[in-house]
């Protein structure tokens, strides 16, 4: 991975991955950006850190020089390192567990309802 950046080469215009957020999500929208930008593997290695904060800027600075030989290992490396700030997706059992609050409307509570609803895949 030794090329130079192309000159018009330009970092995706997307958060930082900061260990609080789900990996996966942040991959995701890396490589939306990577397509648009048509990064190759060798481009989307070195530009894929320029989105890490602190935390994860000190990850990847602590491995191995030459560890990474592909976008896909890094991606591999990066969702095992950060696995445990995964959000886990929702199920339509833990609909179940959302019930109106005291003193909460019944039109506030459909839109808590329906908001989480939407984050369970099976069920929209």
């Amino acid at each position: 991975m030794a090329n130079e950046l192309p000159v018009n080469c330009r970092t995706p215009a997307i958060a930082e991955y900061d260990v609080t957020t789900d990996p996966q999500e942040h991959l995701s929208r890396f490589e939306n950006a990577a397509l648009l930008h048509r990064y190759t593997d060798d481009i989307k290695c070195r530009v894929f850190i320029t989105t890490f904060a602190r935390a994860a800027q000190q990850w990847f600075n602590q491995l191995p020089p030459a560890m990474i030989e592909s976008f896909r290992e890094f991606c591999s490396l990066f969702l095992h390192q950060f696995t445990s700030s995964r959000r886990h997706r929702k199920t339509e059992l833990s609909l179940f567990s959302i019930q109106q609050k005291e003193g909460e409307s019944l039109k506030d509570y459909l839109q808590r309802f329906n908001t989480a609803a939407l984050e369970v895949p099976s069920a929209t």
